[in-house]
């Protein structure tokens, strides 16, 4: 490759490695791709990383900028990224392509869909400046809903969501709340979660992407779509209530509304099936964000106890704020409000509301 086509000189911060042997097979296997895929080595730097062991890098190349994916092999399982990146693909969503792969070594190259994710291009003080951007996720959303064929992808099912679940009460509660989770503490809960996903099962399966948020969500046109390994078959209502219900962002319930009305809309003229009733609809969506934030407390505490990662839990009021709001609309879900309020310290007037969900 003549190095005159390069981008001009710039200072990047090298990649840092703890294991030389991991290091020296990096720059072994990305040595190999330079004359495939026109590389320049020297411009490898961070991109990102996630919850996971997974580490992003950015290079640049003649062809334009290029993502690799750094995930180890004992740690990380590449091959269903490679599957819903297909999937992703056939439905016309816009995610990114595997250009090449050491599936034995755990590294990937990826077409790079930007550097800016929605969350960075959200106006967080004027809900409905954002509207066109959520509009444009839930028209990726329904794309690859209908792209759905069952089979495909593991199933989202009763043993998955008591698993998840499981995260609660054995990570948030009890390591790290130190609540003893036994006696009426546990029949809470068995009964909470009893309710919880008899609600969610009850809704018609299709691809479900699992961490659809803006975080995830990187700014186009066209907008694209990152973070899918976990993809699984299962309830219509979960990835609207991900993108609506943030793990890291909130807004007033008029817009969580009127986005969702239009997502509901949207995906019944698509054939979808969300039902006739709007009302129904929302309600299930409603639950199933409830199982959804109780397994992300749950996940975020161990993330801070396990792998030493206590920048998450920063996010645990918002939580809390949803699973309270979700549990003061339905009878059936008051004592494990009351559970909350308890475990969490709060003290509740008479007459209160929430504002954002």
């Amino acid at each position: 490759m003549s190095q005159a086509n390069a981008p001009e000189p710039t200072l990047f911060t090298a990649p840092v490695w703890t294991d030389a042997q991991r290091a020296a097979d990096f720059n072994a296997w990305l040595t190999q791709q330079v004359p495939t895929h026109g590389l320049f080595i020297d411009t490898v730097r961070s991109a990102s990383a996630d919850a996971s062991f997974r580490r992003y890098f950015r290079v640049d190349s003649a062809q334009g900028s290029r993502i690799i994916m750094d995930a180890p092999p004992d740690q990380e399982d590449c091959r269903p990224f490679a599957k819903v990146a297909q999937l992703m693909a056939a439905a016309q969503v816009h995610g990114p392509q595997v250009l090449a792969w050491d599936e034995g070594k755990g590294f990937m190259l990826l077409t790079d869909l930007g550097a800016q994710t929605m969350m960075q291009a959200i106006d967080r003080d004027n809900a409905s400046a954002n509207q066109g951007l959520y509009l444009q996720a839930v028209d990726a959303l329904i794309a690859w809903q209908t792209a759905s064929t069952p089979g495909v992808l593991p199933p989202y099912d009763e043993a998955l969501l008591r698993r998840e679940l499981a995260l609660f009460p054995d990570w948030y509660l009890a390591r790290h709340k130190g609540v003893a989770v036994e006696g009426d503490v546990r029949r809470t809960l068995d009964d909470a979660f009893k309710h919880i996903i008899e609600h969610n099962l009850a809704w018609p399966s299709v691809y479900v992407h699992r961490d659809f948020m803006p975080r995830n969500l990187m700014v186009g046109p066209p907008l694209g779509v990152l973070d899918f390994q976990d993809a699984v078959y299962g309830p219509i209502t979960y990835d609207i209530a991900s993108l609506m219900r943030d793990a890291f962002l909130s807004w007033d319930e008029d817009f969580c509304l009127d986005i969702t009305i239009r997502y509901w809309d949207k995906a019944r003229k698509a054939g979808l099936p969300v039902g006739d009733d709007f009302g129904e609809f929302y309600k299930g969506v409603e639950w199933m964000g409830l199982q959804r934030h109780l397994k992300v407390a749950g996940i975020f505490a161990r993330l801070t106890l396990r792998d030493g990662k206590p920048q998450y839990l920063a996010d645990t009021p918002r939580f809390i704020r949803y699973i309270r709001a979700t549990c003061e609309r339905y009878r059936e879900l008051k004592p494990l409000l009351r559970l909350i309020e308890r475990v969490e310290g709060i003290e509740v007037a008479n007459g209160y509301s929430f504002g954002k969900i």
